[in-house]
């Protein structure tokens, strides 16, 4: 089956005074039409330079330094996203592949009401008069179950709540009905009860549109909630990626094990503290030769310094890693 998103060894720097920093580092993944790849990492790793590429909006420093990004059109073509014009990329967004970025309160203008700010996107895309953006707008905001629609589209941002804000977020995105959906970190602001709701919201939704979800956070739990493979990120490169299921049973990179000993477990003993991933993610403009990881890392050796690409680990998995914990696994 050819995949609704294929990236292909990307590689994205940016321009400072010191010179240019990679901040991907040969990033390959897949989305597969009506499926959910999540991006997992923290802060720092790429995640959402990697959207943003893939959107096109990166910063004005930002260099495509390599690779590929290949999107499947509506219309049968296979698109490079990084081959094609500014106008062609801009008829794209929206219609095609949308973006839900990480707070909705700056992301949403609070000058115009939310009903303006849904039925702009119909207009730009499908040229439909006011009555007709208006009634499509009412249905969307129906269908991410956002009480009184017909009143809600003509308020403005602030008299809402997050978890509102959030639905209108989605419905901006979806309006369209895009064949790919990118959901940057869009249940972080929100308590729990919300988060929840938000990512049902999002599995029918996906359901009923056939759409496939670029999902990233840094969530694992979020993770096994709504996706259905991953790929775990550090310091601009992958160094996991798999199947939810065999990925979880048995991770094969350090990283992702120290990810999921960091998870709040509701079944924790008392007094049961937490595991945190000792020391913080490298800079970019010095990262050590060899594993990224590996000055974190209670395994490395002197072996961490020589290069290491994905690999297969397992049924379903690929790691990154010199010492890899799957192997330990097999023949533990």
């Amino acid at each position: 089956m050819t995949p609704l998103l294929g990236v292909e060894n990307l590689r994205v720097g940016f321009k400072g005074h010191g010179g240019t920093v990679t901040a991907l580092r040969d990033v390959s993944f897949q989305v597969a039409p009506g499926k959910t790849l999540a991006l997992v990492g923290e802060s720092g790793s790429g995640k959402s330079v990697s959207s943003l590429a893939i959107m096109g909006l990166l910063a004005s420093n930002a260099r495509i330094l390599g690779g590929r990004i290949r999107f499947a059109a509506r219309d049968g073509r296979l698109i490079d996203l990084l081959g094609v014009d500014a106008r062609l990329r801009r008829s794209l967004r929206g219609a095609e592949m949308a973006m839900i970025f990480q707070e909705p309160m700056s992301s949403l203008n609070p000058l115009f009401t939310v009903g303006d700010q849904i039925g702009e996107m119909l207009l730009l895309h499908e040229g439909l008069d006011a009555a007709a953006r208006r009634r499509r707008v009412i249905e969307m905001l129906e269908l991410v179950e956002i009480p009184a629609a017909a009143t809600r589209l003509d308020q403005y941002p602030h008299e809402m709540s997050g978890g509102m804000r959030q639905r209108v977020m989605i419905a901006l995105a979806l309006i369209c009905r895009p064949r790919l959906l990118i959901a940057d970190e869009p249940t972080t602001a929100l308590d729990v009860t919300v988060q929840a709701q938000i990512l049902d919201l999002m599995r029918r939704l996906q359901a009923e549109m056939g759409m496939s979800i670029l999902f990233i956070t840094h969530d694992l739990g979020v993770v096994a909630e709504i996706a259905d493979s991953v790929a775990v990120m550090y310091a601009g490169a992958i160094v996991e990626a798999g199947d939810v299921g065999p990925l979880f049973d048995a991770p094969g990179h350090h990283y992702t094990r120290g990810l999921m000993a960091s998870i709040p477990r509701p079944d924790r003993a008392p007094g049961d503290m937490l595991v945190p991933i000792p020391g913080v993610v490298p800079p970019l403009s010095a990262l050590p030769p060899g594993c990224a990881f590996a000055p974190r890392c209670g395994r490395a050796d002197a072996a961490c310094e020589a290069p290491v690409a994905l690999r297969a680990a397992g049924p379903g998995t690929q790691v990154a890693c010199h010492h890899p914990l799957v192997a330990e696994v097999a023949h533990g």
